[in-house]
């Protein structure tokens, strides 16, 4: 990758120097760009406005995706009679979203009719690559966050996008900092599938390991959870009582913390089902915490440990989530879980496993944590490396 970047960084040296030796005119946008909203009939929740034959594809601002692309299917279709209320867009039109996430940019890749929520560029420039138009529209919204209030942009009104400079140089330069930043994304797309393939195989070798270790014969009795030891439900907190900082998070709905308590209810090295909400998931805390009461926790006794608990119930997790009553709020009934049976070897032998399974445990979170690091890490190589290519 060095030095395939030492390479085109010489090719587009040479073509600024032959090209444009004085420097890059910057042109506002105004002058090299038509723009306008996008458009829908209102309500919004009107049935007829959707769907139906000869519905087309509408483009809202979570169908535009953070590289430059839609997603492959719209949520929502624009019904024929609706269409004549709204603004069509052919395919490979630059657009850019106004609301919501601002500033996320994409260049069509079918035929389409947009929402009032997003700004459409047309009639661009003999002078313009799209892409290196799009790049810049990108770059322009990113400062603007940056320097907003509270790095939120409100609202952009017609005269500042009409003001917004773009440098312009020579085609065959704005075409050579397309294919380098392109090659860059490739790159690095290409990594982070090789990581995810190789989390994706550390985790089939955990799951046998786990899943051979804690396969017994008749030996070793199975006992359920109502007999071996005490299964309490947390304590309700309402959203008044939460902050954002602290020391004991809070579980409850989700295996995210909804935020902290100054108190906690439970030690660490506790296990717990989540009984409602993200009903089924399995948990482990290595710090004491308060439990909401759409947690299920498990006060162990000594001849059982709490690590060797959560990797017993871990085998069973597909059974749980099968027990899972489906509502507007999934919910999973603690009688379900009581029932539960797993091995109970000697404490010796679950100390082995436990060790062994830890190992494995902490392989997997190494690379689970490596994975958003490292894209965020080449997402800053690429912003970085974008913004010095899109500056002249």
């Amino acid at each position: 990758m060095t030095r395939l970047g030492a390479r085109t960084m010489t090719n587009l040296d040479r073509l600024i120097a032959e090209l444009c030796p004085d420097g890059v005119e910057s042109i506002t946008l105004g002058k090299i760009a038509n723009f306008r909203r996008g458009s829908f009939p209102q309500p919004y929740g009107n049935r007829e406005w959707y769907d139906g034959e000869g519905a087309m594809p509408f483009i809202q601002v979570a169908d535009v995706k953070s590289d430059m692309t839609l997603v492959a299917k719209t949520k929502r279709k624009i019904s024929k009679l609706a269409q004549p209320m709204s603004v069509f867009v052919p395919k490979g039109t630059v657009i850019v979203t106004l609301q919501g996430t601002i500033g996320r940019v994409a260049i069509t890749q079918y035929d389409s009719y947009v929402d009032r929520t997003l700004a459409i560029f047309e009639k661009l420039s003999e002078e313009l690559d799209r892409k290196y138009f799009a790049l810049q529209v990108e770059k322009i919204f990113q400062i603007k966050a940056e320097t907003a209030r509270g790095s939120t942009i409100k609202t952009i009104t017609k005269e500042e996008f009409t003001s917004f400079n773009i440098p312009v140089p020579p085609l065959p330069i704005q075409r050579e900092i397309v294919r380098i930043l392109d090659n860059f994304t490739e790159l690095t797309a290409e990594l982070t599938a090789e990581l995810t393939a190789e989390l994706t195989a550390r985790k089939k070798q955990y799951n046998y390991y786990r899943d051979e270790l804690l396969t017994f014969g008749n030996n070793v009795p199975m006992v359920s959870l109502g007999e071996i030891g005490a299964m309490t439900r947390g304590v309700r907190l309402v959203k008044s009582q939460l902050a954002d900082d602290g020391l004991y998070p809070v579980y409850q709905n989700s295996m995210t913390p909804l935020g902290y308590y100054e108190e906690s209810n439970y030690p660490a090295n506790t296990v717990f089902i989540i009984s409602a909400g993200a009903a089924g998931e399995i948990g482990y805390s290595t710090v004491d915490f308060w439990a909401a009461d759409d947690c299920f926790c498990f006060d162990c006794p000594g001849h059982l440990k709490s690590r060797y608990l959560y990797y017993a119930l871990q085998c069973q997790q597909d059974y749980i989530f099968s027990r899972v009553r489906r509502a507007s709020v999934p919910r999973l009934a603690r009688l379900v879980v009581e029932q539960l049976k797993i091995p109970l070897p000697p404490l010796d032998k679950q100390e082995r496993i436990i060790s062994i399974l830890d190992r494995f445990d902490a392989l997997t979170t190494d690379i689970s944590n490596g994975i958003p690091a490292e894209i965020a890490a080449r997402q800053k190589q690429y912003e970085y490396y974008r913004d010095k290519l899109l500056t002249f």
